[in-house]
């Protein structure tokens, strides 16, 4: 994943995820990159700095404890029940519906679902961001 710092044409300045660095161009050369203030499609990069690892950092591969996987696990079950509650589920319509909120700028409703492989990359051409949270049974 690189992150950019993105300006449109009206000078509004954001930033947004790429997988890599040539998903930028292709979606700009498809049209598909908008301001998110103005929704002007004469978006470029601008001047960022970049974020190095320490390869040191890289390299520590951290033991996780039963309380720490615990914990991590009640964390996960909270924001199922929270997507649970504040969000509509659409199950396996999920590709489609979030088309529809994505392209009707009037519609924030939060939705959430199941997509294929194929769907997710789909939806990934098409410049919309999704968010995978690992679903812990509530019971398990």
């Amino acid at each position: 994943m690189i992150k950019y710092n993105l300006k449109c044409n009206n000078k509004h300045e954001f930033e947004s995820w790429f997988s890599d660095s040539k998903e930028f161009d292709r979606l700009k050369r498809r049209n598909l990159i908008e301001c998110i203030f103005c929704q002007s499609k004469k978006v470029e990069k601008s001047i960022m700095a970049p974020n190095v690892a320490s390869t040191k950092l890289q390299n520590k591969q951290k033991k996780i404890s039963s309380l720490e996987m615990k914990n991590f696990k009640k964390d996960l079950i909270k924001l199922r029940k929270f997507v649970e509650k504040n969000f509509e589920y659409v199950e396996h319509n999920f590709a489609n519906k979030v088309r529809e909120v994505y392209y009707d700028k009037t519609n924030k409703k939060n939705i959430y679902g199941i997509t294929t492989d194929k769907e997710k990359e789909e939806l990934k051409e098409e410049g919309i961001d999704l968010v995978n949270i690992p679903w812990v049974e509530k019971d398990n």
